[in-house]
């Protein structure tokens, strides 16, 4: 049975084909995965999500001032609300879907979407993951950093440079007019040499009219598959490297927290990225 094909692509009516038209429909008809139109963002959306962005890493700078052992992520939560509305923006976790807060708080083995609390205390030793999204005048920007928490030991502290590495690596091989699994394969070659796995049931995503927006972002896979990245695309790359094996469970008493099957440590770097004619452009970090 031959595969149903997917036309994503259609040049605007009434209009002469662009050189982009042309490109996209010649890598259409050649059987790759191309985006929408509509994921293709304008110089005017992508300066709104930028300007979302500028609000995003400064509620994380602020984290990154504030940050200690014996902070509740109560308290955390608290500084990301103050200074997002603040700032005439509004916390996109807050509500969403029934998430109760206004940022995720993801300590040593909580993978993410962990649920701040007055009851949860940073502790000495402690490696936490702050992700913080932001909706500025209807555009959504979204990052994470890892912090660790007085005197963490090795092991952990390699996790999260690690990690960090991945995203970095992954952001590298995100080239225009290159394919998602690029950027996945890259980043499940760095983690396994270093001996973590990369968490499979979650993904970044494209983001910027809206929260969650396509393409899926997978941190593992293949060069050459997944969806063309188009210069205009704005997408997440967040790598969820784990210290043991991939497997995840969600927590069946509030329905959000992601931990690690094993119990063992796992660290998340996220930034936005708008596609550029030359590469990745940061938009929040």
């Amino acid at each position: 049975m031959s595969r149903r094909k997917i036309n994503n692509w259609h040049p605007i009516k009434g209009q002469p084909l662009t050189e982009l038209d042309k490109r996209m429909m010649y890598l259409q008809n050649k059987g790759h995965l191309v985006p929408s139109r509509k994921l293709i963002k304008t110089p005017e959306q992508i300066e709104g999500i930028r300007r979302s962005g500028i609000v995003n890493t400064g509620v994380l700078d602020l984290v990154a001032q504030e940050i200690k052992e014996g902070m509740s992520t109560a308290v955390i939560d608290k500084l990301v609300y103050d200074y997002t509305v603040s700032h005439g923006a509004i916390p996109a976790p807050l509500n969403y879907e029934g998430f109760p807060k206004s940022v995720c708080t993801s300590i040593n083995d909580v993978v993410c979407h962990g649920i701040p609390s007055e009851k949860e205390i940073l502790k000495d030793g402690d490696i936490i993951n702050v992700d913080v999204s932001t909706i500025l005048d209807g555009y959504y920007s979204d990052a994470s950093r890892m912090f660790m928490i007085g005197n963490v030991s090795p092991e952990k502290k390699r996790l999260v440079e690690v990690t960090k590495e991945c995203l970095q690596i992954g952001m590298e091989a995100a080239k225009p007019f290159g394919f998602v699994g690029d950027i996945g394969y890259a980043i499940q070659r760095h983690a396994q040499k270093n001996g973590y796995s990369v968490v499979r049931d979650l993904c970044g995503h494209g983001v910027g009219l809206e929260f969650h927006e396509e393409p899926e972002v997978l941190h593992f896979g293949k060069k050459g598959t997944g969806m063309v990245l188009v210069p205009g695309m704005v997408f997440t790359i967040e790598p969820m490297i784990n210290m043991g094996r991939y497997d995840v469970y969600i927590d069946e008493d509030d329905g959000w927290t992601v931990l690690t099957d094993d119990g063992l440590p796992s660290a998340q770097w996220e930034h936005t990225f708008v596609m550029t004619d030359h590469g990745l452009e940061i938009l929040t970090y």
